[in-house]
C-alpha cells in the first residue's frame, strides 16, 4: 500500500476515534474507511462500541507530527496532558488530573502499553514511535482496564513483528538544534518467527536562555529502543515478546520566579525580567549534578493468545517493568540557593493477567479473567538550602524584586544571626522519602446480550483486593543551625551573661569586649556541636532516617451497565451507567519535632458514579462521520493533595465534587483528497463541598477545540500535501486552590508573606501548526516541512509548583514557534 494512501486513511481516522489497522483490501476513496477498535476485548466497528473512545493510528500520528502524549492530547476531546518534563507529566481526563509523584499515590487516569499498566507517574511518559495505534477510552473504565482507570484509560498499542521484510527511517532537523531520527526494520526468520527492531533518538536545545551560562533550559534528550519478536507455531497459537528501554537526559526545567528578577548572584546585577518567557538565572544543581533529568525506563511484555476452538479463546499478558529517575530542579526560580530540590523515584512492577473469551457470533458473548499486580516504589525528595538565604527569606528581609548579591547576603546574615552566622550551612541538606508496596488481585467479567437485532445490553463487574504498605522516612546530613536559631540565640546569650556575672563577682570588674567575644565563640561552638538532628522543613524520623511503615488493606467493586440501540445501519445510540473507584491512600509526613514518629494521613476510597449518553453516526453515504457524548459524574471523597506545614504533600479527601460535559467530533470527506475534521469538548468540573467548594478542577479547561484538514493533490510527476491544524483551549488554573488568597496566607517558618495575586493561571490560547510535503510518484522517499506554533503564541504550561508552598510561585513557559524539515524513506 502506498505511503500516500496510508497517510490519507490515517487522517480520516481522527474524528472517527478509531484504532485498528486498515485492511489490505481496495479502499473506496469516496468514503471514509470503517474503523475497528478493541476496547471491549474484541474487534468491533466503532459504530458498534457503546463508549466514548478515541483512537489514532500510527500513520495519523506521523502525518500530524505527534511524537508524545502532550501533542496527542490536543486531538482527543476531553483529554489534556501537561509535560513539565518526561519525569513529571500530568494526565487529565474529563477534568480529573493524575500526576502525583509520591510512591503512595494512586492514579485516576491509567496508561497502558499493550494492556500493561505503566501508570506510575514517573514512568508513564514514554515516546510514541512505531505504533499500531493509541486508544483513549473516557469515563470510568475499571471494569475493562482495571486498577487506576477511575476516569479513563490510554492504551498504547505497539507495532508487532510480522512475517514480512520491511524497513523505514525518518530524519528531522529544526530550530533550537532539534534533531530526531526514527528507524525500524522487520525481518522474518522462517514461516513462524519474526523480529522487529525500532528506535528513536530525539534531542533539542532549550528554548529558555540560561542567563548564567551553560545549557539553556527546557530542552529535550531522549533515546528509545524496542525489540519485539513474534512466534506463531500454529494457526491457533501465537506469542509476542516486546522489550522496551528508554533513556532520558534533559537539561533543567525553567521554573522561573515570578517574585524575583533574574540576577548575577555575585554582583546582584539584574540580567532580565520576571516574565516566564525571558531568560532565567537559576541556582546550580546539587548531588554532584547540574539541573536536569536522568531517567531510565525498561519493560518486558509477553502476550499470548490461544484459539481453543471457534467459540473459546484464552489470552495472557505477562509483564515486568522498572524505572529509575533522578531530576534536579531549582524550586525557588532565582539565582540564590534559597531552595534547590531533587526527586529520585524508583519503581518495579510485575503483572500477570489471564482472560477467557467466549463468542459464538450469536446473541451472547462474554469474557472473564483474573489478574495479579505487584509494585514496589519509592520517591525521595532531597532538599538543599543556603541557610543564609533561607533565614533572611523566612524573616522576610530577602529583598524583592531584586535579591541581595552573595556578599550583601553574607553581611546581612552576619548582622541578623550574630555569632551563629559562621555556622549557617550554605549547602544544608535534608531528605524525605515515601515508600509504597502494593499487591493486588482482580477478578472480573463482562458480557453482552443482543436482545434483538437492534438492541443489546452489556454489563461488567470487577472486584479488586489490595494489600498495601505505606512508608516514610526523613533525615538530615547535619543539624540545621537555622532551624535551631530561635532556641540557640537566647541560650547563648544567657550563658555568656552568666559567665560575665560570675567574672564580675569574682573580680569586681566588668569583662572586656574581647573576653565576651571569646566566651560567645566558645559557647556558640559547643551549642552547635550539641544540636540534635533538626531540619528546616523535614524533621527526621527516629534514628535520623529510619523507615516507619503502616500496612493496610482495601477492597472494592466497580461495575458498568450499557444499553445500545441501532436506529438504523448508520445511526447508533447508547446509554451507560458506571462506577469507578480509587483505593484509599495512606500518606506519611514528618512529625513536628526531631526524631518524632511520622504522621500518617488517610484518605478514604474515592468513588465516582457516571451517566453517559452517546450518539454515533455515519452519514452521506459514508462521507461524514459524527459522534457525540454527554456525561455527568458525581464524586464522593474526592482525593486531592494539599501542602502541610512542613512543606510536604499529603493526600486528603476534599469531599464531594461534580462534573458534566459534552464531547463531539466530526470528520468529512469533501472530495477524495480533501478531508476536514473538528473536535470540541466542554467540561464543567467543580468541587461541591469541602475545603475547595466551588473551585474549578486544576488543569481542566471548560472548553477545548481542534480543527484540521488533510489536502493532497498531484502533478504528473509529484505528489503534494498540506496538513494545517489548530487547537484552542479556554483558561485553566494550575492548582485546585485556584490561586485564591484565602488558601495562601502567611504561615510562620514556611510562607512569610501571603500570596494575594491570582496570577497562576493560563488564559485562553490557540496553537496553529502546519505541515507541507511532497514526494515523487513511485519514489520511496518524501520531504516535509513543518512549523509548530506558527504564530509564536506565548503561553505557560505550569505555574505555582514547589515554590508556591513558600509563597513564591514559579512559572514554566510553553514552546515557542519551531520550524524544521523531515525526510522519510520507506523500504
Amino acid at each position: 500500500m502506498s505511503s500516500s494512501r496510508l497517510s490519507l486513511m490515517a487522517v480520516s481516522t481522527l474524528a472517527l476515534m478509531a484504532a485498528a489497522p486498515v485492511s489490505a483490501q481496495t479502499v473506496n476513496e469516496d468514503v471514509i474507511p470503517e474503523i475497528v477498535v478493541t476496547v471491549q476485548k474484541r474487534e468491533q466497528k466503532l459504530l458498534n462500541v457503546p463508549a466514548a473512545v478515541t483512537g489514532l493510528s500510527n500513520s495519523f500520528l506521523t502525518d500530524v507530527g505527534i511524537t508524545d502524549f502532550a501533542e496527542l492530547a490536543l486531538f482527543v476531546p476531553g483529554f489534556e496532558v501537561q509535560d513539565q518534563s518526561p519525569n513529571n507529566p500530568g494526565f487529565v481526563m474529563r477534568g480529573v488530573t493524575s500526576d502525583s509523584g509520591t510512591a503512595t499515590a494512586e492514579t485516576r487516569v491509567s496508561v497502558f502499553q499493550d494492556g500493561v499498566s505503566i501508570s506510575r507517574s514517573r514512568g508513564s511518559y514514554v515516546e510514541l514511535f512505531d505504533l499500531e495505534r493509541v486508544e483513549v477510552a473516557k469515563g470510568p473504565q475499571s471494569t475493562l482496564f482495571g486498577r487506576g482507570a477511575l476516569i479513563g484509560a490510554v492504551n498504547v498499542i505497539q507495532a508487532k513483528a510480522k512475517p514480512v521484510l520491511d524497513a523505514k527511517a525518518a530524519v528531522s532537523a529544526g530550530d533550537y538544534n532539534f534533531r530526531m531520527v526514527d528507524a525500524m526494520i522487520n525481518v522474518p526468520l522462517g514461516d513462524t518467527f519474526a523480529v522487529r527492531l525500532a528506535g528513536r533518538t530525539k534531542h533539542r536545545d532549550g528554548y529558555v536562555e540560561n542567563l548564567l551560562g551553560g545549557k539553556d533550559f527546557n530542552g529535550l534528550g531522549t533515546d528509545a529502543l524496542r525489540l519485539s519478536a513474534a512466534w506463531t507455531p500454529s494457526d491457533v497459537l501465537g506469542f509476542d515478546l516486546i522489550v522496551n528501554t528508554q533513556k532520558d537526559s534533559t537539561p533543567g526545567t525553567a521554573f522561573k520566579s515570578g517574585t524575583w528578577n533574574p540576577t548575577d548572584p555575585n554582583t546582584g546585577a539584574v540580567l532580565g525580567d520576571r516574565t516566564p518567557f525571558g531568560g532565567a538565572a537559576l541556582s546550580p544543581g546539587f548531588l554532584g549534578r547540574d539541573l536536569g533529568l536522568e531517567r531510565t525506563v525498561t519493560g518486558t511484555t509477553l502476550l499470548g493468545r490461544w484459539a481453543i476452538n471457534d467459540v473459546w479463546s484464552l489470552s495472557s499478558i505477562s509483564a515486568h517493568r522498572r524505572f529509575s529517575a533522578s531530576e534536579v530542579f531549582d524550586a525557588d526560580g532565582m539565582s540564590l540557593n534559597l531552595l534547590t530540590a531533587a526527586e529520585i523515584a524508583k519503581g518495579s512492577q510485575w503483572s500477570q493477567e489471564l482472560r477467557l473469551n467466549y463468542d459464538t457470533g450469536g446473541a451472547v458473548s462474554w469474557f472473564a479473567g483474573v489478574s495479579y499486580f505487584k509494585e514496589e516504589a519509592s520517591t525521595a525528595v532531597p532538599l538543599q538550602f543556603d541557610e543564609r538565604a533561607a533565614g533572611l527569606f523566612l524573616a522576610n528581609v530577602l529583598t524583592r524584586p531584586t535579591p541581595q548579591s552573595l556578599p550583601v547576603l553574607q553581611a546581612t546574615a552576619n548582622a541578623a544571626f550574630g555569632p551563629l552566622a559562621p555556622y549557617l550551612d550554605t549547602t544544608h541538606r535534608e531528605v524525605s522519602t515515601t515508600y509504597g508496596d502494593t499487591k493486588s488481585i482482580d477478578a472480573y467479567a463482562d458480557a453482552t446480550w443482543r436482545v434483538t437485532p437492534k438492541f443489546e445490553l452489556s454489563a461488567g463487574i470487577r472486584y479488586t483486593q489490595d494489600d498495601k504498605v505505606s512508608g516514610y522516612s526523613a533525615s538530615v546530613e547535619t543539624p540545621s543551625v537555622l532551624a535551631a536559631a530561635s532556641q540557640l540565640s537566647p541560650a547563648i546569650s544567657a550563658q555568656v551573661n552568666q559567665l560575665a556575672t560570675q567574672y564580675f563577682l569574682q573580680t569586681g570588674t566588668a569583662p572586656s569586649q574581647a573576653m565576651i567575644a571569646t566566651w560567645t565563640a566558645a559557647v556558640t561552638k559547643a551549642a552547635v556541636a550539641g544540636l540534635p538532628p533538626v531540619g528546616i522543613f523535614k524533621q527526621p524520623t527516629p534514628g535520623n532516617g529510619n523507615v516507619v511503615s503502616q500496612s493496610f488493606s482495601d477492597d472494592g467493586v466497580t461495575w458498568r451497565l450499557v444499553g445500545r440501540y441501532l436506529f438504523s445501519d448508520t445511526v447508533n445510540g447508547y446509554v451507560s451507567v458506571a462506577r469507578g473507584r480509587q483505593p484509599k491512600v495512606l500518606s506519611g509526613d514528618s512529625g513536628a519535632t526531631p526524631l518524632a514518629q511520622p504522621k500518617f494521613t488517610q484518605a478514604d476510597a474515592e468513588t465516582v458514579d457516571s451517566l453517559e449518553l452517546g450518539l454515533k453516526t455515519r452519514l452521506m453515504g459514508g462521507r461524514l462521520s459524527w459522534d457525540t457524548a454527554v456525561y455527568g459524574y458525581k464524586y464522593e471523597n474526592f482525593q486531592t493533595q494539599v501542602s502541610t506545614s512542613t512543606g510536604g504533600l499529603v493526600t486528603v479527601s476534599a469531599g464531594e465534587a461534580d462534573a458534566y460535559g459534552l464531547e463531539t467530533q466530526a470528520y468529512y470527506r469533501v472530495i477524495p483528497g480533501a478531508d476536514i475534521f473538528a473536535t470540541y469538548a466542554y467540561n464543567h468540573s467543580r468541587f461541591g463541598n469541602g475545603i475547595y467548594k466551588g473551585n474549578r478542577f486544576r488543569l481542566s479547561p471548560d472548553h477545548s477545540v481542534s480543527l484540521g484538514g488533510r489536502f493532497k493533490f498531484s502533478t504528473e510527476a509529484l505528489r503534494f500535501w498540506v496538513t494545517p491544524t489548530y487547537t484552542w483551549q479556554s483558561d485553566v488554573f494550575f492548582e485546585n486552590d485556584n490561586d485564591l488568597p484565602q488558601f495562601q496566607t502567611a504561615v510562620p517558618n514556611l510562607r512569610p508573606v501571603g500570596d494575594t495575586v491570582q496570577d497562576e493561571k493560563q488564559k485562553a490560547y490557540g496553537l496553529l501548526n502546519l505541515r507541507l510535503g511532497f514526494a515523487p510518484k513511485k519514489a520511496p522517499w518524501s520531504v516535509e516541512v513543518f512549523a509548530d506554533n506558527l504564530t509564536d503564541e506565548a503561553y505557560i504550561k505550569d505555574a505555582g509548583n514547589t515554590g508556591d508552598n513558600l509563597g513564591v510561585a514559579t512559572f514554566i513557559a510553553g514552546e515557542p514557534r519551531m520550524v524544521g524539515v523531515t525526510v522519510r524513506v520507506n523500504y
